[in-house]
């Protein structure tokens, strides 16, 4: 019987026991693009949910924080049924940003995936952004690490981008916040690929959030293959503009 335990260490990362269930693994029998994001957010919920720093605390202190870039490495791509553990903690935040770092790694210690994000404070009530020095409510982390993914980042736009999918934003997509679920986006760009590339093994992922796809509107998915630099590029657009914009390096 697998024992799942969710502990900080003495460095205050936060250690989050799981497993790759049968309904987060695609066709190809590995985490989905959607149930990483979803993982990988999760954790870090619940990394603040067990410093005392809820959702509902938050708010009532007049914060939400919400995700805005993030790149991953796969190293390899977790299994169905393979047991895990993800591993993420704070680092030194920029000035109007969070910094948050991961690691997923097997039971025996294989390094399967590893990340970068970047989360923005605002209020929940004016939406404006709040610069990171005024967040006082936990201890001000001071660490920061070399990383073996790409830098969170701008992501270009080819000139070269075509309609690969469009979808109509539904309720199902919407979280405890009222907007679309951040995690949502990898089910956006996992869908909208190419049928050649679905099986594709990639090697790194990046993902920017720029202006939320809200319920009912449409989403039309354009994007555009870059052979010489072995590259997909994945862009949200509705009515309003850009919503995310992605790339997939194989």
């Amino acid at each position: 019987m697998k024992e799942y335990k969710q502990y900080h260490d003495s460095d205050n990362k936060f250690h989050f026991d799981t497993m790759v269930y049968f309904c987060e693994a695609n066709d190809s029998k590995r985490l989905s693009l959607y149930d990483l994001l979803k993982m990988t957010s999760d954790g870090a919920v619940e990394d603040y949910n067990q410093r005392g720093l809820s959702r509902d605390v938050l708010l009532e202190n007049h914060y939400a924080i919400l995700v805005s870039r993030l790149a991953f490495r796969f190293h390899r791509m977790p299994k169905e049924n393979e047991a895990v553990t993800l591993l993420t903690w704070e680092e030194k935040s920029e000035p109007l940003q969070l910094v948050r770092a991961y690691e997923i790694a097997s039971r025996d210690g294989e390094k399967l995936v590893s990340g970068l994000s970047s989360w923005v404070l605002v209020n929940p009530e004016t939406r404006r952004i709040i610069p990171t020095k005024t967040f006082t409510m936990r201890e001000t982390p001071t660490a920061q690490t070399e990383h073996d993914c790409l830098k969170y980042g701008k992501i270009q736009h080819p000139e070269n981008m075509v309609l690969w999918d469009e979808r109509i934003i539904k309720y199902s997509d919407i979280d405890g916040n009222g907007h679309t679920n951040n995690a949502r986006y990898g089910a956006f760009v996992a869908d909208a690929l190419p049928a050649e590339f679905r099986h594709t093994l990639f090697k790194d992922f990046r993902l920017n959030y720029a202006k939320e796809a809200v319920l009912g509107q449409k989403l039309e998915v354009l994007g555009a293959v870059n052979n010489d630099e072995k590259k997909l590029t994945v862009v949200g657009k509705t009515e309003e503009g850009v919503s995310f914009e992605a790339e997939l390096y194989w």
